[in-house]
């Protein structure tokens, strides 16, 4: 029986990169595969794992800055390491590591291709996307007695439109982006409330306050709610069920978790066409993608040891870097306009994102792929 430990944000926050380590570890049981988890930065339990399960193979879920938790360590060991990364930053500091690996795992197409860019041997890298959970995430009528309360308590009326983004901050999902798509056709879309739930952190204050100032200056601030709190993974299925239309035009995105898991919800999701979205959504069939307006690039950066280098390292990069994307504020307010319009639509692309999500995204799919890349890549049984 292969035996595998996974690293991850153990016991699980309900975070993106926990989620992802989760159900990976859950899909494995399913598999009957002898699947542990340890939180990434324990060194102590780590060790303890390695000396008495004597695992087959650790899987990490991180970003490339978390090498030395995810590889480092178990390679001391004489353990066989496999890290599951995001796309985050610059490959800066542990290229000579990640070379040497038999096998690295990415989140999507567009993150093996920014890996290879900043010199990451291609023919090492995986694709293996993220799991969501299709029992949980699934449809469910406005009428549910979850899903209605949660409308009520967020203000939207009955004969509302609800348009949803969910984020660590609203921004980064592409939040400013819709509300100037939303000033631009309010006066021609059906009565509509755009929500954004967003994690409290400190740097999400400033970022809150300068979204809703937005708000107000494009006029449309009494339609637009944030909401700032902590919730559970219990939570998340009933919030994307009581939406209309999840929008999330991501101006970073490796994968979006949330969208699929939208997706499986049975929600037509507005995103852009770039990036993750690439892998996850079909343009008309599943989701509606606004073309790119503009890529942010830069040519250094100032690193530090998150990224595994001394405090104040410049990097100079080699091409110019694309450090996020900017969608096209037309497209998204064309599209919104579609889908506020027109509950077929709606209905059409939730029913083929939901039907997309069971057949490529269904965790324990992903971890019977897992299982899969570890036999051919590694020779593990």
């Amino acid at each position: 029986m292969m035996k595998v430990l996974v690293l991850y944000d153990y016991p699980p926050s309900p975070g993106g990169l926990a989620t992802q380590g989760d159900l990976l570890l859950r899909g494995l049981r399913d598999l009957g595969v002898d699947a542990h988890a340890c939180h990434f930065e324990s060194p102590q339990e780590k060790e303890w794992y390695y000396r008495w399960l004597e695992p087959d193979v650790v899987v990490g879920v991180g970003f490339w800055g978390h090498t030395s938790h995810l590889v480092l360590h178990p390679q001391r060991y004489g353990v066989q390491a496999v890290p599951w990364l995001v796309a985050d930053g610059y490959v800066a500091a542990y290229h000579e590591v990640l070379n040497q690996l038999p096998l690295i795992l990415v989140t999507s197409t567009w993150v093996k291709e920014t890996y290879q860019r900043d010199g990451i041997d291609g023919d090492r890298i995986e694709v293996l996307p993220v799991g969501v959970d299709t029992e949980a995430f699934c449809p469910r009528p406005r009428d549910d007695v979850k899903v209605k309360a949660i409308r009520e308590a967020l203000g939207v009326a009955d004969d509302q439109l609800m348009i949803l983004t969910v984020g660590g901050d609203a921004a980064s999902k592409g939040a400013q982006e819709v509300m100037q798509a939303l000033a631009l056709i309010d006066a021609e879309a059906p009565d509509w409330k755009y929500v954004c739930k967003v994690w409290p952190q400190p740097r999400t204050v400033a970022q809150n306050l300068a979204d809703l100032q937005l708000a107000t200056q494009l006029g449309i601030e009494k339609n637009v709610t944030y909401t700032t709190n902590v919730v559970s993974r219990n939570f998340m299925p009933y919030l994307l069920a009581a939406c209309d239309v999840y929008a999330g035009p991501s101006r970073l995105e490796g994968f979006g978790m949330l969208h699929v898991e939208a997706a499986a919800c049975a929600r037509p999701v507005l995103a852009m066409d770039a990036m993750g979205f690439r892998d996850t959504m079909v343009h008309g069939e599943t989701a509606l993608l606004a073309a790119v307006a503009q890529e942010i690039k830069v040519a250094e950066a100032v690193l530090g040891d998150d990224h595994g280098l001394a405090a104040g390292h410049r990097v100079v990069f080699p091409e110019l870097k694309t450090v996020d994307y900017r969608a096209d504020v037309t497209d998204v307010a064309r599209h919104l306009l579609q889908l506020l319009r027109d509950e077929s639509l709606r209905r059409r692309l939730g029913e083929a994102g939901r039907r997309r999500a069971v057949e490529r995204f269904d965790y324990r799919t992903v971890a019977q792929r897992f299982v899969e890349l570890a036999s051919s890549r590694l020779g593990i049984r």
